[in-house]
């Protein structure tokens, strides 16, 4: 049975920790397959990214992409983490870990999940620079719509 942990958190992560908690008392786990997404500096310029979601709605979301990704690849569990509030460059955003019996569904899985998260979570993000300016809400980029095309 698939193990599915969801967290929508202002508090940073350790990927080791959850890696490690995700295969705790597992023999049947054959890989785990994770992605950290972390806070770039858009070439220095960026003092911090502001993330808001929507509480509640976030999570339930979340939760259906990965119940979902469980059903897809039959994996025996996963993990997705989700930061908001000012993060800094070199910050934690994203985490997710796929567990499965072979490798191929974890990153399988893994991957569908970023790409459904970076595209129909309801996240918002915004640019603070290291000028002072606060940026309006950042756009969705076509490139993560195109993405989840090759997933239907």
């Amino acid at each position: 049975m698939a193990r599915i942990k969801v967290r929508i958190q202002p508090e940073d992560f350790d990927p080791t920790v959850e890696i490690a908690a995700l295969g705790a008392g597992r023999a049947d786990i054959g890989g785990i397959v994770s992605f950290l997404g972390l806070c770039r500096d858009e070439g220095g310029r960026l003092a911090a990214l502001e993330l808001e979601h929507y509480p509640g709605m976030a999570e339930e979301e979340i939760t259906r992409i990965c119940e979902e990704a469980v059903s897809r690849w039959s994996l025996l569990g996963l993990t997705a983490i989700h930061r908001y509030g000012k993060i800094a460059p070199g910050g934690n955003i994203v985490f997710v870990a796929a567990a499965a019996g072979h490798r191929q569904p974890a990153f399988a899985a893994a991957e569908f999940v970023m790409d459904f998260l970076k595209s129909r979570a309801p996240f918002w993000k915004k640019e603070h620079g290291r000028d002072g300016n606060i940026g309006d809400w950042v756009e969705a980029r076509d490139q993560d719509e195109q993405a989840l095309m090759r997933w239907r």
